[in-house]
C-alpha cells in the first residue's frame, strides 16, 4: 500500500493561515493556501518554510474565499492548477479585482457531491454552513486512505442543514479527521441567524432615526437577515456598492437580495464609484444607478433607513452631512475583537460623538466548542489532527484519538 504523508505547513496553533499538504510518491495537493491574520498588509515572502515549491503540485484546494484560506495564492507557482467552487472564484476574482491586484488563475471549478480526480488523489466536496458563502467540506481519498477535511463551519447559520446531513450519514472508514477548532475555549455567540433576525426588528422598532449596521458583505447569512428584518419593518436595506456586486455575482446561486429589490437601495458614494472607475467598472456604476442614491438622503425621513457602515463610508457621509445623533442607533454585527484595530475603534468614536445608542447583534461564523465535538463524534475517525485555533492542548476531552502536530511536522498514514 502507498505511504500517504500528512504535513499542516501552518495552523496547528493558531486561527487562519492554513496551509495543508497530503502527498504520496504520486502526486501532493494543498488544502488551502491561506494569509495568516496577523500579516502586515502588503507583506510578502509569507509561505512556510516548509512547503516545497519546486516539486509538481496536482491541485490547490480552495474551501472557501476567505483571505485566510486563499490569500497567499498568487505566490503560489503558477503552474499550480487550483480547483474550489464556482461562487468562490467568483467572489476571489471580485475581491482582488476591486481591492488589490487581479488573481488570474484558472479556476477548475467543482460541484459539491461530485467526485472530481486530481492527480491520483479522488476528491469529494460537501457545500457546508459558514459564514463564507460557498465553503465546503472536502473528503479526500489516495493510497488506500481517506483524510476529511472541515475547513471552517458552523451548525448555526441559515445552512445549518447541510451539516446536520453529513453528521446523519457521515462517509466511513475515515483514517484521519482534519478539524477546526477556532472556537474552543472562547465563549463566542452561536445563535441563529433567526434568532438575530428577531433582535435586529425589535432595535428597528425601537430606534426612531437610522441603524447603521456593520458587517461584512461577504456575509451572506448577514445581509439575508439584515433584509428579512427590513421587510418585517418597514425599513430600507442601503448597502455601498460593492456590497451590491457581490449581491449581483451570487444571484444565480441562490434567491438573495439584490440591488433592485423593493427594500434595497445602494448608497453611491463619490471614493467608491471613483474606485470602481479607476479599475474600468464604469458599466457597473451606471448600472447601479437607477437602484442607487446619494449619501445625502440618508438625512431625510431618517426612520425610513438601516445603513451600511464602514470608516471608508464615513468619510463621504460626512460631507454630505450624514452624522449619527441621539435618535439613531449603530450595530456592531462582526467578531468584537475587530472593534479593537484602528478601523474600529475609529468608528466607534463616530458614533459615540453623535451619541448614538450602540449594540452588538452577532454570531460566530464557527462551530461552537459542543457542535465541534458533536461533529467529530459522529464522523468517528481513527484519529483527529487539530488545526485553525489555539485551545486545542487544553481542549481535548470528548474528542476521537487526537494526533498533535507542530508546523511542517510529516504525519505518515
Amino acid at each position: 500500500m502507498t505511504d500517504v504523508t500528512l504535513t499542516v505547513h501552518r495552523a496547528t496553533d493558531q486561527i487562519g493561515g492554513n496551509c495543508i499538504e497530503i502527498a504520496t510518491q504520486r502526486g501532493r495537493v494543498l488544502l488551502d493556501v491561506g494569509r495568516p491574520l496577523d500579516a502586515p498588509g502588503g507583506a510578502t515572502g509569507l509561505l512556510p518554510k516548509s512547503l516545497d515549491l519546486v516539486a509538481p503540485v496536482d491541485g490547490v484546494l480552495i474551501s472557501h474565499p476567505h483571505q485566510d484560506h486563499y490569500g497567499l495564492l498568487e505566490e503560489t507557482p503558477a503552474q499550480w492548477p487550483v480547483f474550489c467552487g464556482e461562487a468562490t472564484a467568483a467572489l476571489i476574482k471580485l475581491t482582488s479585482g476591486i481591492f488589490g491586484v487581479p488573481i488570474e488563475r484558472d479556476f477548475r471549478r467543482w460541484q459539491s457531491g461530485e467526485t472530481l480526480a486530481v492527480g491520483p488523489f479522488s476528491v469529494m466536496p460537501y457545500l457546508t454552513d459558514h459564514s463564507a458563502f460557498d465553503a465546503h467540506m472536502l473528503l479526500i481519498e489516495v493510497g488506500g486512505k481517506r483524510i476529511f477535511y472541515s475547513g471552517d463551519f458552523r451548525i448555526h447559520g441559515r445552512k445549518s442543514k447541510l451539516v446536520e446531513r453529513i453528521m446523519a450519514e457521515p462517509p466511513s472508514d475515515i483514517d484521519v479527521l482534519l478539524m477546526e477548532g477556532t472556537n474552543l475555549g472562547s465563549d463566542k455567540p452561536s445563535m441563529s441567524e433567526g434568532d438575530l433576525e428577531a433582535d435586529f426588528v425589535s432595535l428597528f422598532r425601537e430606534t426612531k432615526g437610522r441603524v447603521f449596521v456593520a458587517w461584512s458583505a461577504q456575509n451572506i447569512d448577514r445581509t439575508v437577515t439584515l433584509y428579512r428584518a427590513c421587510l418585517k419593518t418597514g425599513r430600507t436595506l442601503v448597502v455601498d456598492l460593492y456590497t451590491a456586486e457581490v449581491l449581483e455575482k451570487l444571484a444565480a446561486f441562490g434567491k438573495l437580495p439584490q440591488p433592485d429589490w423593493s427594500a434595497m437601495k445602494v448608497v453611491v458614494t463619490s471614493a467608491f464609484a471613483r474606485m470602481y472607475r479607476r479599475k474600468g467598472e464604469e458599466a457597473f456604476v451606471a448600472r447601479m444607478v437607477p437602484h442607487g442614491m446619494s449619501a445625502k438622503k440618508l438625512a431625510a425621513d431618517p426612520e425610513k433607513w438601516v445603513v451600511m457602515v464602514r470608516p471608508s463610508l464615513v468619510r463621504d457621509y460626512e460631507p454630505a452631512g450624514v452624522r449619527p445623533n441621539s435618535d439613531d442607533a449603530w450595530c456592531w454585527s462582526m467578531w468584537r475583537g475587530y472593534l479593537k484595530n484602528e478601523d474600529g475603534v475609529r468608528l466607534q468614536e463616530w458614533f459615540e460623538r453623535g451619541g448614538a445608542r450602540a449594540a452588538h447583534i452577532h454570531t460566530s461564523g464557527h462551530a461552537s466548542p459542543s457542535d465541534l465535538r458533536a461533529f467529530a463524534k459522529s464522523l468517528n475517525p481513527r484519529c483527529m489532527v487539530p488545526i485553525h485555533g489555539v485551545a486545542w492542548d487544553a481542549e481535548v476531552d470528548g474528542f476521537p484519538p487526537i494526533q498533535r502536530l507542530r508546523d511542517g511536522e510529516p504525519l505518515v498514514i
